[in-house]
């Protein structure tokens, strides 16, 4: 009995704020269902009394959503994939290949983790600015290509890999791709789920640097567009409730999806730590 009264309350807590963190989300869907001004009554219904998807036809059809969607969808799925090679080979790098000034570079890496990244946006827009990048998707994906905290965690990992395991093979006659392609991936794979998971969540989530750089609405991203149909519509608050569902659906269905890879990359490195 002693045992059992501390695990009731211990689940009972556990409802609870799952109860609490669901329920926003669940009224933004709900909402999204509802007529216009129903969820700006008072007291806010938590159901629809009636439902309709007026709301989703007008996103995709008078404010072209559709093609916000596809700009943040390539944007995303491009850096995500390119993000994740160049953090790869980076990292591994970092660990296995000896190099002059690797362990300095590797210092300053990490001593640039504490640096907001807020600090280097007016840099950074400059150097895109400079190669003419601006207002385009590719200037959109440059800060994600490669992340400081992305290599750390690669070089974390491929530190492991036996270092007489890659000497075999490098007797074997296998160059150093071969070696990257068919030993170190395989190895680094569950982690490499986890850093995707990370990348494609912030990058679609992305708001502040897709709106410095991008100035022409076709170009817009979900959370820019979302952003300024916010402004235009105000007191619309079921059309915001759609576009919120949009964009929260991706990231939702991608995570829900990878999510037994994700935890698995990060028990990995809890055990490794």
């Amino acid at each position: 009995m002693r045992r059992l009264v501390p695990s009731l309350l211990l689940h009972a807590a556990l409802v609870a704020g799952a109860a609490l963190t669901l329920t926003p989300l669940v009224w933004m869907v709900s909402a999204s269902f509802m007529p216009s001004g129903a969820a700006n009554a008072v007291p806010p219904p938590f159901l629809p009394a009636h439902v309709t998807f007026r709301h989703y036809i007008e996103l995709f059809t008078h404010l072209n959503l559709a093609r916000t969607f596809g700009n943040s969808l390539f944007i995303t799925v491009t850096a995500t994939l390119a993000s994740t090679v160049i953090n790869a080979m980076a990292g591994y790098a970092f660990a296995k290949l000896r190099f002059g000034g690797r362990e300095r570079l590797f210092q300053v890496l990490m001593g640039a983790l504490v640096i907001p990244a807020q600090v280097g946006m007016m840099p950074l827009f400059l150097m895109v600015k400079g190669i003419g990048l601006v207002n385009t998707p590719w200037a959109v994906m440059i800060p994600s290509l490669a992340s400081i905290f992305g290599i750390f965690l690669i070089r974390q990992f491929a530190l492991a890999i036996p270092d007489d395991l890659l000497d075999a093979a490098r007797i074997d006659g296998a160059s150093e791709f071969e070696i990257f392609l068919r030993i170190v991936l395989p190895v680094l794979a569950p982690i490499l789920v986890t850093l995707a998971t990370f990348t494609f969540l912030s990058t679609w989530n992305d708001f502040m640097w897709p709106l410095i750089v991008l100035s022409d609405d076709a170009k817009y991203t979900l959370p820019v567009a979302l952003a300024n149909l916010s402004g235009e519509h105000v007191q619309d608050t079921e059309l915001m409730m759609a576009g919120s569902v949009l964009t929260v659906l991706p990231v939702l269905v991608l995570f829900l999806a990878m999510q037994r890879s994700y935890i698995r990359g990060v028990m990995m490195g809890s055990v490794k730590g």
